[in-house]
């Protein structure tokens, strides 16, 4: 069982992260993402490969061509842990505010 790469590290690539939006925009093969970008067919397979190891993309065999597309739930980890950090933020202004109401002299509700 190989273990997944890191999606954050994944799309920490500006690169990749253009390859990922053009694949999240709707099934691709490797010419037609390589078409919009800068980049070499063979690189953006590197990039597509590094995604599929995150398991951000899933890729599926059409005639010749390969199509790529976004795994319907590659993302969630991601948001999850966003989340997390959003609710940790909140908590945490929401306990700053209430303790600098307290040393107003205004008792908490």
């Amino acid at each position: 069982m190989s273990v997944a790469a890191d999606p954050w590290s994944a799309l920490a690539d500006p690169t990749r992260r253009t390859v990922f939006a053009r694949v999240a925009a709707g099934p691709c093969s490797v010419t037609e993402i390589a078409r919009d970008l800068p980049v070499s067919r063979p690189a953006v397979s590197q990039h597509l490969r590094v995604l599929l190891d995150a398991h951000l993309v899933d890729v599926r065999k059409q005639g010749r061509e390969r199509l790529y597309r976004p795994r319907p739930d590659g993302l969630a980890a991601l948001r999850r842990e966003l989340e997390g950090y959003w609710t940790q933020t909140l908590t945490t202004f929401k306990q700053l505010a209430e303790q600098a109401y307290a040393e107003e002299g205004n008792p908490p509700s």
